[in-house]
């Protein structure tokens, strides 16, 4: 059954709870226009995300952006938690200092959407009372929620911060630093650069060796490393200002707007307007 806060002034969903006992709401590839967290419990089961592909098995704690690309499946009968937060409820860009959450937990376009859950009884304790809080209908819940939801957010980022320290043991050949060092190239050089040449260039390896390091250790194609690292910026400026269309394009290096447009919909699903008016800026400012 599910609890739902909706956003009084546009009708909108604000934040909602979710407990399930199968994957048939995830079982086909969906975008929601709000952050989705899915706690999974005990079993095996095919996580896909900006259609790459996981095999799960055990608690996992799965988080997305708005408009991220996702879809879960299992032969097992699965249960687990559904936490959903719209940006006007909670913006995490506005509190990024107070809680590393994007680029980690969130639009991380290097990093795995998911982390093993050694310390479940947390987080049901966390979500218990969120759940409580939401059937109280009294005066301050939205600050109380919020309070809450920061708490059980500081705690993700946590487990996922150990959860990948145990995972870099496992990247200890040479390669990765040349994958390192391409993922530095990225994020430094991401609004000057947009093709695996470019960086192949910058790093004077081959474009063959790039492939089969980010495919060997990231399970993606340097593209779409590139472009996942273009887009979360562009999703950055859309969100946070109000700057056109056209200046976001050419400060990520895009002289035409409408290639920059037809890019950002083939990867997010909608235009950077629709973006905008559903997720970003726009919105906030109109409510």
């Amino acid at each position: 059954m599910a609890q739902i806060i909706i956003d009084k002034q546009n009708g909108e969903l604000a934040f909602r709870l979710e407990e399930f006992n199968d994957l048939s709401q995830f079982d086909h590839l969906q975008r929601r226009n709000y952050y989705s967290i899915v706690l999974l419990c005990g079993v095996s089961y095919e996580l896909s995300v900006d259609f790459q592909s996981f095999e799960l098995q055990g608690n996992q704690m799965i988080c997305l952006a708005p408009y991220q690309p996702f879809m879960i499946r299992s032969e097992e009968k699965c249960q687990g938690y559904l936490l959903n937060f719209h940006p006007d409820f909670f913006c995490t860009y506005r509190h990024q200092n107070e809680i590393e959450t994007e680029g980690f937990l969130f639009n991380n376009f290097h990093g795995l959407p998911y982390f093993t859950v050694n310390e479940q009884s947390l987080f049901l304790n966390l979500i218990d009372q969120i759940s409580k809080e939401m059937d109280k209908d009294s005066i301050a819940q939205h600050e109380v929620l919020v309070a809450f939801l920061k708490v059980f957010l500081i705690e993700a980022v946590r487990h996922k911060k150990q959860f990948d320290q145990q995972l870099t043991p496992r990247l200890s050949d040479s390669k990765t630093e040349i994958l390192q060092n391409l993922v530095d190239a990225i994020e430094s050089n991401y609004c000057k650069f947009h093709s695996p040449q470019e960086y192949a260039d910058e790093l004077s390896v081959s474009t063959k060796t790039l492939a089969g390091i980010v495919k060997k250790y990231l399970n993606q194609t340097t593209s779409s490393l590139i472009s996942n690292r273009i887009i979360i910026e562009a999703k950055r400026e859309l969100y946070l200002t109000s700057k056109p269309v056209k200046q976001v394009a050419a400060f990520l290096g895009y002289d035409d707007e409408f290639y920059f447009s037809r890019f950002f919909k083939k990867k997010v699903g909608v235009s950077p307007d629709i973006y905008r008016k559903t997720v970003g800026f726009a919105k906030l400012e109109s409510n």
